[in-house]
């Protein structure tokens, strides 16, 4: 697409490029994103955090959670600031990879940045832990997003009520799925 518009005369700017990465992730692909950031680069333009944020969800979907923890840093030396979005997506590569001491490293450094983590940061956190049979961890950032006035959702209990299951903690199980009901949360099979 970048090629095609250069080849027509036609500049392509951050939008352009932004599109063109997420069209990536979409795709499968994750070298692209990182070549494109250089022709961003090379071209004169400033990747924005919308267009980091596209490349690091290309490397979440691809599992390269290396390559992902390095485009957060590079936002950060670019003078960037990396958003909740940003943040989630580098969780949700440490979740996918089985990296749950990185994925509460970042939740913890979502707050010294002064952002604020959303259910679906707290989410991919303990999925992260329930997928490294860290129960204590899970149940631990369960009970965090309550203190900080956040509902988990099905998907934060289905993924707390895992990492309990796994570990062969039924009282905690059932506990929490009587939680859910006096929430007023519908089980699905994942909860089950």
């Amino acid at each position: 697409m970048v090629a095609m518009m250069q080849n027509a005369k036609l500049m392509p700017n951050v939008i352009t490029y932004s599109a063109a990465i997420s069209a990536c992730r979409k795709g499968m692909q994750w070298q692209q994103p990182l070549g494109l950031l250089a022709v961003m680069q090379e071209a004169g333009l400033l990747p924005d955090v919308i267009a980091y944020n596209a490349a690091i969800s290309a490397c979440e979907k691809c599992e390269q959670w290396q390559q992902a923890l390095d485009l957060l840093a590079e936002t950060r030396s670019v003078k960037l600031l990396p958003n909740v979005i940003t943040y989630n997506a580098a969780i949700s590569v440490c979740e996918k990879n089985e990296r749950w001491q990185d994925a509460l490293a970042l939740l913890a450094e979502t707050r010294l940045v002064n952002l604020q983590p959303d259910v679906i940061t707290y989410s991919a956190a303990i999925i992260a832990c329930e997928k490294c049979k860290q129960w204590q961890q899970a149940l631990g950032l369960l009970a965090e997003t309550r203190c900080v006035d956040l509902l988990p959702d099905t998907i934060t209990y289905s993924a707390a009520i895992s990492a309990c299951k796994k570990c062969e903690q039924w009282q905690q199980v059932l506990h929490l799925l009587a939680e859910t009901r006096n929430v007023k949360l519908l089980p699905n099979i994942l909860t089950y």
